[in-house]
């Protein structure tokens, strides 16, 4: 349908998106919602959706489909070793993850937020103007336009919103690439993989193995390339002989093919970097923001959670919106993804080193001493873990990457978009309701807007 003026125009309707979407109408505003897809559609994706974005719908009162599966995850070393990472709930999370495929939780989202009152608009987003009265003009490549007061950009990694708003310094992102499939086979459990096409010469990313609803798996390669975007043709290369290293280790049953047509692949920007999530009356969201964990490769809890928290700040305060969105990401992700980020930038020209430390994760000894700690850091779980011994040892982690990335330009600049000066304390971070970033405390403006 054609609309003419909205209080907000979303762009895309991925999860950050019908998130946003929905904590918006929710909220008495007029938003439409563009999309160009025709729902239910696939999406490259892993299919997981990890504990904090599961309890932001809870929250929300949302209900999607799917498989419940355990917290913990396996990893899979360059040795053939695996380690189990335990998981633990929190008051702050369950202790469970959900696999739903993306034609699955795209629609079950997007359909909460057009009950809540969005108004859904098929198109694709060719770029923001300013009309003759200064608000934002929302242009599309049909040659349709939309007048509204404020924008959210949660239209993907190559983000036209981002760009056209200059909100995305190219030279600087932090680009990867992944591809999945899917086959028609168990797991048993969640797999990440350090895996070497060449010994001693890893992939410089990661692999996983992921059980599905109805017992399909999920499969695939994820690689960070930098800057360098010719990198990713590697990936589409490799993923035949990941999959048969799978079944040479039993992983997969040489008998069960992939499934035809279920090659998807898709960019992805990690790590806050080079990106600033809000300047005015544009905000960014999920992968648009660069909002993607650059350890392991998840940005669909991110995506949740950064499309509410835009919301909120619109609903909250519209003329001030950036600055208390920026605050809110800064609160949940200013310590970890920049850190991360730099972490995974310095790693990328070093297989040797992704080897080695694979191995070494993967030790008996050292492996099973760090592992607790271990999952709770590389999930970003550290500021909603419960107080234990693993919430200790994931605090000794993150202080060892941050001390080690203290010079680093990538994280530098991660924080520079978040107007964070390097090493303040962010604890007392406020979101964009005004409250502190404590327990339950952070979420009060979700919940009321979402209830």
């Amino acid at each position: 349908m054609a609309v003419d003026a909205v209080d907000v125009v979303v762009a895309g309707c991925g999860p950050a998106g019908a998130c946003a979407a929905l904590v918006l109408a929710r909220g008495g505003a007029r938003v439409a919602v563009v999309d160009p897809g025709h729902f239910p559609r696939d999406k490259a994706c892993g299919d997981l959706v990890g504990p904090l974005g599961l309890q932001r719908l809870a929250e929300l009162g949302v209900d999607v489909p799917g498989e419940r599966l355990p917290g913990d995850i396996m990893v899979l070393g360059p040795s053939g070793r695996r380690l189990l990472l335990p998981f633990s709930a929190s008051p702050e999370y369950p202790a469970y993850m959900l696999a739903s495929p993306r034609k699955m939780l795209d629609a079950a989202l997007r359909e909460a937020a057009l009950e809540a009152g969005a108004e859904p608009v098929l198109g694709r987003v060719a770029g923001l103007t300013r009309d003759e009265r200064g608000r934002q003009e929302v242009l599309l490549a049909d040659g349709r336009s939309i007048h509204c007061e404020s924008v959210v950009g949660a239209d993907g990694a190559m983000s036209r919103v981002a760009a056209d708003s200059g909100l995305v310094r190219s030279s600087r992102v932090l680009w990867g690439f992944a591809l999945r499939c899917y086959v028609d086979a168990p797991v048993e459990w969640p797999y990440i993989v350090f895996w070497e096409p060449k010994r001693w010469r890893a992939l410089p990313g990661y692999g996983w193995l992921f059980p599905g609803p109805d017992g399909r798996a999920n499969v695939g390669l994820g690689v960070g390339v930098r800057d360098r975007r010719a990198r990713a043709a590697v990936v589409g290369k490799l993923l035949p002989d990941f999959v048969a290293d799978l079944r040479a280790r039993g992983l997969l049953p040489a008998s069960a093919p992939l499934v035809e047509g279920s090659r998807r692949g898709g960019w992805i920007r990690v790590g806050l970097a080079g990106t600033t999530p809000a300047r005015g009356r544009v905000l960014l969201a999920g992968d648009a923001a660069a909002l993607v964990n650059p350890l392991q490769g998840e940005g669909m809890a991110e995506a949740i959670l950064s499309g509410s928290d835009a919301a909120t700040a619109i609903l909250k305060a519209p003329d001030h919106a950036a600055d208390h969105y920026r605050r809110a990401i800064a609160g949940r992700h200013g310590r970890f993804l920049p850190a991360a980020g730099a972490v995974h930038a310095a790693m990328l020209a070093r297989p040797g080193a992704i080897s080695a430390a694979g191995r070494l994760l993967t030790a008996p000894v050292f492996g099973a001493a760090v592992a607790s700690g271990w999952s709770v850091y590389w999930n970003d779980l550290l500021a909603a873990a419960p107080r234990s011994r693993r919430r200790i040892a994931a605090a000794g982690l993150d202080a060892a990457a941050r001390v080690s990335t203290q010079r680093s330009s990538v994280r530098r600049d991660a924080l520079s978009g978040l107007a964070v000066t390097q090493g303040a304390p962010l604890a007392s971070t406020t979101t964009s309701a005004g409250a502190p970033t404590s327990a339950g405390a952070r979420d009060a403006a979700v919940a009321a807007a979402g209830r």
